[in-house]
């Protein structure tokens, strides 16, 4: 009787990748990723999306402008007040989205900035000039969310139907308060866009500075790039 052999595996054999072959393998397609879409479409993206934050909150002051008496109770203003409440509504939401996405860019690229340079033993400098320019630009977000929040508010106690009222404040009705707070609003954060785009642009230098080092070493190793 042929006695059956069972087969058992060779742990020896079987590939147990380690902490640094694991953080290689990642670091590997996060190249890969960013060779196939490239740095300078971060730059188009967040133009295109600090442009449209622009000109919604332009076109919710404008429609504000047109509101004319907020205390008339016919229905052509009242629609007007809609229209201007729900346009500013997504304006001061999509603006303080725009930040985060920003803000989040930094922290994903200073991670893989931080990964990459432990993996291949790159200089800090890196690491540090990302750093840099992501809490360079920290006081302006802020200041920027602060202000698009502060423009909200103020926007609701405008409302005639609102209990509280501002009016008499240094001899301004709440309506003059508010749209005095939304074109500083508007200022600040085009002020605060630019500076964004500028911290982009340069962290893309960081990250084109990080991917020829690892370039350069990969083919001084023999290994595919």
């Amino acid at each position: 009787m042929e006695k059956q052999v069972e087969f058992v595996p060779d742990s020896r054999n079987a590939w147990n990748p380690t902490r640094l072959e694991v953080a290689l393998l990642i670091i590997r397609i996060q190249l890969a990723c960013l060779s196939l879409f490239g740095e300078p479409i971060v730059k188009r993206i967040f133009l295109t999306l600090a442009t449209i934050t622009l000109l919604l909150l332009g076109l919710a002051i404008v429609l504000g402008l047109n509101v004319g008496d907020a205390r008339s109770l016919d229905p052509q203003v009242q629609r007007q007040i809609s229209t201007h409440m729900l346009t500013g509504l997504a304006a001061l939401t999509f603006a303080t989205l725009v930040h985060a996405i920003s803000f989040t860019y930094f922290m994903g690229t200073g991670r893989w900035i931080e990964e990459t340079s432990k993996a291949y033993s790159l200089p800090e400098s890196y690491f540090e000039r990302n750093q840099k320019l992501k809490y360079g630009m920290l006081p302006g977000v802020t200041i920027s969310m602060i202000l698009l929040i502060t423009t909200g508010a103020l926007g609701a106690v405008a409302d005639p139907a609102t209990p509280m009222s501002l009016d008499g404040t240094m001899g301004l009705t709440g309506a003059q308060i508010h749209l005095t707070v939304a074109a500083l609003t508007v200022l600040v954060n085009l002020v605060t866009n630019f500076t964004q785009y500028i911290a982009i642009a340069g962290n893309s230098r960081v990250v084109d500075d990080v991917l020829a080092d690892v370039h350069r070493i990969r083919e001084e190793r023999g290994l595919p790039v």
